[in-house]
């Protein structure tokens, strides 16, 4: 398979280029924070989402009805295409069956954009 194109440094003012997933060169490479720098390559399983997961998974998704959350809480009926942590790990969620919920792609992207403002200070 090829290898990705270069593109620019996402670091201010930097004219370095990267291949890398993180977007950052390798002197910005430290800038790379959460999932990128931690969660990176690890399979599902060593990431924590093995079988107790999937099962746990299936139940969320039944008892969702396979019904993205959030859109129903605003009067949209969606399909899902994720289950979601409502609190993220990363922030002291848990596994627990209340923390969990169906999602849909645009809701998931939107949830995880503020939750990368937060961990950055930036939460508006």
């Amino acid at each position: 398979m090829p290898s990705r194109p270069p593109r620019p440094c996402r670091a201010p003012a930097c004219g370095g280029k990267t291949t890398d997933r993180h977007g950052y060169c390798e002197e910005h490479a430290h800038l790379a924070t959460g999932w990128q720098r931690t969660q990176q390559g690890k399979s599902s399983s060593a990431r924590g989402y093995g079988a107790h997961w999937k099962k746990l998974r299936q139940v969320v998704i039944r008892r969702d009805g396979g019904l993205c959350q959030p859109c129903r809480q605003v009067g949209r009926i969606t399909s899902f295409d994720a289950v979601d942590h409502i609190v993220p790990k990363a922030e002291g969620g848990t596994n627990s069956h209340d923390n969990l919920q169906c999602i849909c792609r645009a809701c998931h992207q939107a949830k995880t954009q503020q939750e990368a403002l937060r961990a950055r200070g930036q939460d508006s």
